[in-house]
């Protein structure tokens, strides 16, 4: 009964009542809806702020090993001399050849003249000398010697030249479009540039193909 009378002392109400409470309701409804948007869009705008990184060589990138996803960059296309870098190029060859046959880890590797007379970053191996492939391969990541880099290479392709070729044909395999060597070592020499984009590229190679060379790259000392 009282649900009964209460009903109709509600519908007994005037009209401009009902209508005044219809839009109070409704735009207390609004209201919340919109805060409540409000809060979701600050919440996102916060998550999203990715504070500036402040890169201080003129070339610079940033990606995820797996997906390939570039995460930072900052003039990446441009071609740069690459130094040691280049070495990154020399072992993924060493450990396709290695791989495909070519050699392994405990056949031996005779130093030539030409190696061992590289200069720079070196291990001073010795004309005659032999040393394992590992063991080229442990001087060539761990201590970036030129002279063990270029006696590995002249072992793949039989000379030095023949081997900057087969870097060369690689890196357009892997489309490094902004990418030259001119020798297996990284020593400077007229149009031997890579580009920050074609590292991460190269880099991401190896590694999907070799994670075996972390065995070697994370080493400090041996």
């Amino acid at each position: 009964v009282f649900v009964l009378v209460f009903g109709c002392m509600l519908w007994m109400l005037p009209q401009d009542v009902w209508s005044a409470q219809a839009d109070t309701e409704s735009a207390s409804t609004e209201q919340t809806d919109q805060e409540t948007q409000n809060e979701a869009t600050e919440q996102e705008q916060s998550t999203n702020t990715t504070p500036p990184i402040d890169i201080t060589s003129p070339s610079a990138l940033l990606m995820e090993l797996n997906s390939g996803q570039v995460l930072y960059e900052k003039d990446a296309d441009t071609p740069r001399r690459p130094a040691s870098v280049t070495k990154i190029m020399t072992m993924l060859l060493a450990f396709d050849a290695i791989d495909a046959g070519k050699f392994s880890l405990g056949d031996t590797i005779t130093v030539s003249e030409h190696a061992a007379g590289m200069g720079g970053s070196q291990v001073y191996l010795e004309v005659g000398e032999t040393q394992t492939v590992q063991n080229m391969l442990e001087c060539m990541i761990v201590s970036s010697a030129n002279d063990a880099a270029v006696a590995v290479g002249e072992a793949i392709a039989g000379s030095e030249p023949a081997f900057v070729g087969m870097m060369n044909d690689k890196a357009a395999e892997l489309g490094m479009t902004n990418t030259h060597f001119e020798n297996a070592c990284g020593l400077e020499a007229e149009g031997h540039l890579m580009s920050a984009r074609d590292i991460g590229i190269l880099s991401r190679e190896l590694l999907l193909k070799h994670p075996e060379v972390t065995e070697y790259s994370t080493i400090w000392m041996d």
